[in-house]
């Protein structure tokens, strides 16, 4: 079976998910879509209306927005895989609860483990403490970091959700400068630019990369 057929496989099973009770409000599962060979992921939290209607995640208001940051750093939709930690709505828009996000936690992992990409770029905080529990968006959003998951180590970009930047001024500036940086961060990984990059002392959560533009 070849990673778009795993793929798919994963989607079936989302399709068909009810280990929790998100699927009963839900119009339609949300279980991401891209290339299967992509180098970056995007993790948001959870579906919004639009998604919910359409079965396509990031396809509202910040959707399009990711659209344009994607530009920023060189990037198209088609080059990614865009997903959710949780692959249903839920009600309201609200928060994903705990028990929710460990009922979806093995579809993303299967999602990243067939796609193996070169980094994940996580999109809000309830994404970005599946990989980073112990720090804030806001002291280190657009900073790569080593993540450890199950016996391997992955680089971990956090950023603010788009929905964020759309309500925030400050935030917007912020977001676009870290999509820029995301840009230059793959060029470096797949070395067509050279860039300096270093590995500072290990914090008490995790190893943080540091590279200068």
């Amino acid at each position: 079976m070849n990673k778009q057929e795993e793929l798919i496989k994963v989607a079936e099973e989302i399709n068909r998910c009810r280990k929790c009770s998100l699927w009963q409000q839900a119009t339609k599962a949300v279980p991401g879509e891209g290339s299967f060979d992509a180098k970056v992921i995007f993790v948001g939290e959870a579906p919004g209306f639009h998604e919910d209607q359409k079965g396509i995640p990031f396809c509202g208001a910040a959707g399009k927005l990711l659209d344009k940051l994607l530009v920023l750093a060189r990037l198209k939709r088609d080059d990614v895989f865009i997903t959710n930690v949780l692959k249903h709505r839920p009600p309201g828009n609200r928060d994903p609860s705990f028990e929710e996000i460990e009922a979806c936690r093995s579809f993303l992992d299967r999602q990243i483990e067939i796609i193996d990409p070169k980094i994940i770029v996580t999109l809000g905080r309830f994404s970005m403490v599946k990989f980073l529990p112990n720090v804030l968006i806001s002291q280190v959003h657009g900073q790569p970091r080593f993540a450890q998951w199950g016996e391997r180590e992955l680089i971990v970009l956090p950023m603010y959700h788009p929905a964020a930047a759309l309500r925030n001024g400050k935030i917007m500036v912020e977001e676009q400068r870290d999509f820029r940086k995301l840009g230059a961060f793959l060029e470096k990984l797949e070395g067509k630019e050279k860039i300096e990059i270093k590995k500072e002392e290990k914090t008490k959560d995790k190893e943080q990369l540091k590279f200068s533009i």
